[in-house]
C-alpha cells in the first residue's frame, strides 16, 4: 500500500523553510504532495497559478525527491482532497506554540471527519523566524529576501519591485 501524505499551505510565497519540511517529507513516505490552498484569512500577493509554478522550480532546483506533486485545491475541505487522492497524512511545519496552537484544533477535526492525521515537523533552526508574510513585508520595502527563499522566489519577487 502506497503512503500518500499532503503539505498543505498558502505558500505565498514559499520559503527555505518550507523547502526544507517538504524535502524531509518526501523522504518518509511514497508520494508527498504539496497542496497550495486558499486562505480566507490572508490577503495573497501572488495568484495561486503562480505560487504552484514558484514551488515546482523550487522543488527542481533544490533537487528534492522526485515522488513530489504540486497542485492546488480550492474546492471543499482539505480532507476532500486528501479523499480523493487516497492520503492518510497531512504535513505541517511548526515554527513555534503558536503554530501548535493553531494548528492543533485543525489536525483533531481532520482526523474526525475523515480519519487523516497530522503530523507535526520542525523546520531547520535557521528557518524558523522565516514566515511567508515576513517576505512578503521585506520584498515590498525593497529588501533582499534571497537568505529566505529559494532562487526562483528570490528572482521573480525582485521582478516585480523592479
Amino acid at each position: 500500500m502506497k503512503r500518500i501524505a499532503v503539505v498543505p499551505g498558502s505558500f505565498d510565497p514559499v520559503t527555505l523553510g518550507h523547502l526544507d519540511v517538504i524535502g524531509r517529507a518526501a523522504r518518509l513516505f511514497d508520494e508527498l504532495h504539496v497542496l497550495v490552498v486558499h486562505n480566507p484569512g490572508k490577503t495573497a500577493l501572488l495568484p495561486i497559478a503562480q505560487r504552484v509554478s514558484l514551488i515546482e522550480k523550487s522543488v527542481a532546483e533544490a533537487d528534492l525527491p522526485s515522488n513530489i506533486i504540486v497542485t492546488s485545491w480550492s474546492v471543499g475541505l482539505l480532507v476532500d482532497y486528501c479523499t480523493d487522492v487516497g492520503a492518510s497524512v497531512l504535513v505541517k511545519g511548526i515554527r513555534s506554540q503558536i503554530d501548535v496552537a493553531y494548528e492543533t484544533p485543525m489536525a483533531i477535526v481532520n482526523r474526525d471527519l475523515a480519519g487523516v492525521e497530522t503530523i507535526f515537523m520542525l523546520p531547520n533552526p535557521a528557518h524558523t523566524h522565516v514566515s511567508s508574510s515576513l517576505v512578503r513585508q521585506v520584498s515590498a520595502l525593497g529588501g533582499d529576501v534571497a537568505p529566505y527563499v529559494p532562487p526562483a522566489v528570490a528572482n521573480y519577487l525582485q521582478q516585480r519591485v523592479e
